[in-house]
């Protein structure tokens, strides 16, 4: 079964043919700071991924990219280009009418979740030391003050 996404404006499609069934949200500075807020992801292999029209990409950091439209500025995916997950796409569940079907089901980051919001629902909530412990990320930059 293939679901068909689009960015705003439509000048973006991606067809995807792999189940997406959950969301992942994370509360790290870097994703608040690309999506405005919390940012969200599906994750599907990046063979099951077909992506027409004007794309930009970021490299975000030495293991990621972002990437979005470059006519409407709407946000498409993280991507993982190096490292165990490199492969995946995190695809930005706002792409595909009803998140294509899938559900929240884990917050990264919870304990950086800013004090104005909270993901409400039974997910499972994962502390930045917790994901860490496993996972790629961005150590904090002394002229920035803290990313992470």
């Amino acid at each position: 079964m293939s679901v068909t996404g689009r960015c705003l404006c439509g000048a973006v499609r991606i067809v995807v043919d792999a189940p997406m069934a959950e969301i992942s949200a994370c509360h790290c500075d870097m994703c608040r700071r690309w999506s405005g807020s919390v940012q969200m992801g599906m994750e599907v292999p990046e063979a099951s991924v077909s992506v027409s029209g004007p794309v930009k990409t970021y490299r975000s950091s030495h293991f990621a990219e972002r990437a979005w439209c470059d006519t409407c500025g709407s946000a498409l995916w993280l991507r993982d280009v190096e490292g165990r997950n490199a492969g995946v796409f995190e695809l930005v569940p706002g792409l595909f009418d009803n998140a294509g079907g899938a559900r929240l089901t884990r917050e990264v980051y919870a304990d950086r979740c800013p004090d104005g919001y909270a993901l409400a629902g039974d997910h499972e909530r994962i502390s930045r030391a917790e994901y860490e412990a496993v996972n790629a990320h961005v150590a904090a930059d002394p002229r920035e003050g803290d990313m992470q």
